[in-house]
This record gives C-alpha cells, structure tokens and sequence, in this order.
C-alpha cells in the first residue's frame, strides 16, 4: 500500500517537471503518449526528430491525424520515458548508474540510435557505460541489478555480460590484492544481486582462477544476507510470519536455498561446518528437495570431526528450540563418517577392527556429548537414541562415561520406563569401559536396572581382590580383569543352577520320605533289633553321597584366595572319611 501511495506521489511530480518543460512551448501539444497510467501531452515533431519508432508509428498509422500514442512497453516505465522525451527537447538530466541500463534499453526500444541521428541517446548511455559506470566493482554490480527487470534486452545489448566480466575481474582482484578495509567488502557488494545473476558472477570468478576460499566467502556473505532470518538469525524470531505450511515466503526462499546450494563448489572442505549446518537446518525447515539435503549431509560427514556439540543441535531442533526434528539427516552424517572412516582405515591397515583414528575418537566424544544434550526430550524414542549411540563403535570410545551420563539423563527423563526398556537403552554402554568414579555413581544409580548395578559392583570387587587400584588404566590389566569378571560371572551361573537342581532334589526326596514315612516304621518295628548285629556296618545315604561330592568342587577357585598351586583332580580311589553326614 505504502509503495503504491510513493509510486503515484513520484509519478504525479514528474507530470508536474513535465509540464513545466513541456507547457512552457508556444506551439500547442499534438499528441499523448501513454505509459502504463501515466500520460503525456508532447509534440509530434519533437519526438520524430530523435526517435524512429515514434516515426514509423506515426506514419504507419491509419489515422489521418494520430492523436494518442502507446508506449506502455518501454522498458523502464513513465520515469524513464520522461528522461527520453527530454532529451528529445534538448532539456538535460542525469544519467546515472541505477538509470543508464533502463536508459540504454528505452533507447533501442524508440530506436533513438545513432543510425537515426548523429549524438542520440544511445549514444549518450554508451559512453557514459563506458567511461564511467563500468571502470569501478560498485558502478558495474549496481549497474547489473538494474538488469534484473530489464531481461531479456539488457542481455540482448550485452550490457548483462559487461557487467559480469567487470564485476568477476575487478572482485578477483580485490580478493587478491585487497584495496580497501574491510578485506571483504566486494562480497557485500555483490550481495545485492539477484541470485541468478550472482551465480554467473561466481561462473566467471571461477573461470578467471579465484581461490576455492574466495568463492565460499562470496557465497556466505550472499547467503546471510539473502536468508538472513534463517541462516544468521538463530532465536527463530524471524519465522513467526511463516506459519502457513506453504507460503509464498517460504516457497522463495526454498528456491533461492537450493540455487545456492548448486552454486557450492565441488570442494568438500571449502566451507565451516556451522555454516553448513546451518544451510542443512534450513533445508530440513523448508522441506528442500532430498538431492539438495543430500549433497549437505555429504558435505558435512567429511569434515565431521571438526563438529561441535552445538553445530549438532542446530541441525536437531526447531527455530524456536522447543521441538526435535526428524534426526535422519544427524544419523545419516555420523553414518557416512562411520564408512569413509572405515574404507581409510581397511585401505591404510587393513584391520579394521585395530585401527580407530583420532578423529573418529573425537567424533565419538562428541556423539556421546549430543545424546546427553537431546536425551530430556520426550519425543525421542529409544530406538532413535540406540540408534545414533550404536552407529559410532564402542571401541571408538575410550571410556563410556560421557555416555553413561547420556543414559542416566534419558532414564530420568522417561521414569515410565519398565525393566526391559532400561536394559534397552543401556544395551549400548559397556559397564565395563567406565571409569572408576561413573563405576561408584553407577553402583548407587536407581535408575539403571540391576544387572548393571552388579557388573559395577562386581568389576570394583574383583579389581580389590586383584590388587589393582581404581587409577590403574593400564590396558593389559584391564583386558585380563574383564576376562576374569566373564569367567567368574559364568561359574557363578554355573553354581546357582546347581543349587537349583539341589533345591529341586532335595524337596522330591523330603516328598517321598513322607509318603513313605509309615511303611518305614512298620517295617522296622517288624525286624526289630535283631537285624542290626554289633558288627553291622551302617549304609550310606543319599545326602551324605551328594555332601562328599560338594565337597570336591571348588567353585570359587578365581577367589580372594590364591589356589593356583592346587592340582585341579580329585582322587576317588580313597574318600576322605566325613565325622558328620547330612541327613
């Protein structure tokens, strides 16, 4: 509304200039030209005499006396028109960069040519191109942003590919040899273009030899600039006018995201990693096409190590930072780090298990770190979270602590949690790879479930039994400890099904000797104690089999006692005699 209102105010004073330079003629006015909505009252044989157009349609006309003239058609509207029709009257006014294009254009359309009349206004707008608009960076990008709505006549006269080789040559050299501080300032100046001619600006750059970094610089500033809601502006104030699914806002700058990602040069490593991120976040909002989220999430996986934990969660929330996203995108980019890291690894050791890379460690520490970060949340499920903690190996990771801490805040944060979902989300840590203090926090943590409660507990009991204190990394006896805390768990496996089946044994013959309780005591009233002579020798019981039995195993021989001297057989041949039996 405002800009209609300026537009008439700015077309109701150029009537009144006009009338001033046109009125104060003795001859009457013969003619009207219209242009759009605004009129002109002219002479015809002032017009004739500088422009051929307005000759042939004078004579070309089926009117014996034309009277009126449309001209709506002429590139750069009424404003422009008035610059040309005063230079027919000889009136001057200035010719600047932001007019010579439109005025160079309006002039071939009139065909105001120097084929028509010596010094006519093409003439004029050429040499002023010439002599000053394009000898400067500035002039020659402010001259091409006025071609944007001169299209497809600028590009005719050629005045769209002089600005562009002005522009690319005079931008290459001030990234070399800088003229003027700040350093940068020609990205800022080509910033103002519209992305289509931008992108034959880089073209150019490119073709005449600018530096990767030179490209990728002019591409950043362009991109904060054109997106600044999006890229620059992270509090997500800026997307509280984009509330509809499909706006028309959103559907511009969806275009102009994906222009700019095509422009990217083929160099993985040309821009940092939180611009990228940026550009993917905006991608996943504005429901860019899969190829252009593709070549990001590509881009972003071969410098991942230099990730941080905020770079991560500017690709996993929202603008406001209340809600998720889809994490496809995060475990897409761990995952392609994961394989480039392992085709190194298999084509410069070629054992990939052995062979994990500082910076796959650093990546790793950082995983951990982010799953802490997005583990509150209620939305992420457990299979989202196992899903991003399992795509980095566990021997990538030097300790699991920083894990163990994303776990326990995850279990706080979903306390609705039965026994096997805790396991669950634990399945991905190693009890084992903690540290001594997370070990002892561990030991006291309600929230885990049990079974890693006791690998905590027990892996602290068997270092105390072994001589080995809490601050011992080295990795020797570490490897031996867990081979020792595996053998042990599975003897104590071993031993509680024992006692089981003994349980079992035992409750079956408690049975059957009630049942038969009062058949024994008849039968033994029967026989009296005549049957048991002096010299009688007493027969051995079940219990007092099983008892001699238990007593040759030695279940705890990896115990707080040192055994190891003890042969490992048992002689049967001559028993060990027993004062008491069980019974």
């Amino acid at each position: 509304m405002a800009a209609s209102v300026n537009d008439n105010r700015r077309l109701s004073l150029a009537m009144e200039r006009t009338g001033q330079w046109v009125f104060s003629q003795e001859i009457p006015t013969d003619v009207v030209v219209v242009v759009g909505e605004a009129n002109f009252s002219l002479h015809k044989f002032m017009l004739v005499a500088k422009s051929n157009h307005i000759r042939k349609l004078i004579v070309d006309s089926n009117e014996p006396d034309l009277t009126r003239i449309n001209l709506s058609n002429i590139p750069g509207g009424p404003e422009i028109f008035e610059k040309a029709a005063k230079f027919c009257y000889g009136v001057n006014f200035e010719i600047t960069v932001h007019n010579v294009a439109a005025l160079r254009c309006a002039a071939e359309y009139l065909q105001m040519t120097e084929k028509y009349r010596a010094g006519n206004l093409a003439g004029r707008t050429e040499d002023f191109l010439t002599q000053v608009a394009l000898t400067s960076l500035s002039g020659a990008i402010v001259v091409l942003k006025s071609c944007e709505d001169l299209l497809p006549m600028a590009e005719d006269l050629k005045i769209v590919q002089r600005c562009i080789d002005v522009a690319s040559t005079k931008a290459c050299n001030e990234a070399n040899f800088p003229s003027r501080s700040p350093t940068n300032w020609w990205t800022e100046e080509l910033s103002i273009l519209d992305i289509e001619l931008f992108g034959k600006v880089m073209t150019a750059m490119k073709q005449r030899g600018a530096k990767v970094l030179t490209i990728a610089s002019a591409l950043i500033t362009y991109t904060e600039r054109a997106l600044r809601d999006l890229v620059r502006d992270q509090s997500g104030n800026g997307m509280k006018s984009l509330d509809l699914e499909e706006s028309d806002v959103r559907a511009r700058q969806r275009e102009l995201l994906e222009s700019i990602v095509a422009l990217l040069p083929s160099e993985k490593a040309a821009f940092p990693i939180n611009f990228l991120c940026c550009l993917l976040r905006s991608a996943i909002f504005l429901k860019a096409s899969n190829s252009c989220k593709s070549e990001l999430e590509k881009r972003i996986a071969v410098i991942l190590e230099h990730v941080t934990v905020d770079d991560l969660l500017v690709l996993s929330f929202t603008y406001d930072g209340e809600r998720l996203f889809d994490l496809d995108s995060v475990r897409k980019i761990i995952s392609a780090f994961v394989e480039k890291e392992k085709s190194v690894a298999v084509f410069n050791a070629g054992n990939l298990r052995d062979t994990c890379s500082t910076a796959m460690n650093r990546v790793a520490k950082t995983v951990d770190a982010y799953l802490g970060e997005i583990a509150a949340y209620g939305e992420l499920t457990i299979s989202k979270f196992n899903g991003i903690a399992n795509l980095v190996s566990k021997g990538a990771r030097r300790v699991d602590d920083d894990l163990y801490r994303a776990i326990d805040i995850y279990l706080k944060a979903h306390p609705n949690l039965d026994e096997i979902e805790r396991e669950k989300v634990c399945s991905v840590m190693d009890p084992l790879n903690l540290s001594y203090e997370a070990r002892v926090h561990a030991s006291q943590n309600k929230r885990l479930p049990v079974q890693i409660v006791l690998h905590a507990l027990y892996y602290d009991q068997l270092k105390l039994r072994s001589g080995v204190g809490p601050d011992d990394r080295d990795a020797k006896e570490a490897s031996a400890a867990k081979s020792q805390l595996q053998a042990d768990v599975s003897l104590v496996r071993e031993n509680e099904a024992l006692r089981t089946e003994l349980m079992k044994m035992k409750l079956y013959i408690t049975d059957i000797q009630k049942n038969g309780h009062a058949t024994a005591t008849a039968t033994t009233a029967a026989t009296g104690t005549s049957s048991r002579g002096p010299g009688s020798t007493r027969r051995p019981t079940f219990f007092s089999s099983v008892s001699k039995t238990l007593g040759k195993l030695n279940p705890f021989k990896h115990g707080s006692k040192d055994t190891s001297h003890i042969e490992d057989v048992v002689d049967i041949s001559k028993p060990r005699r027993r004062r008491f039996s069980i019974s």
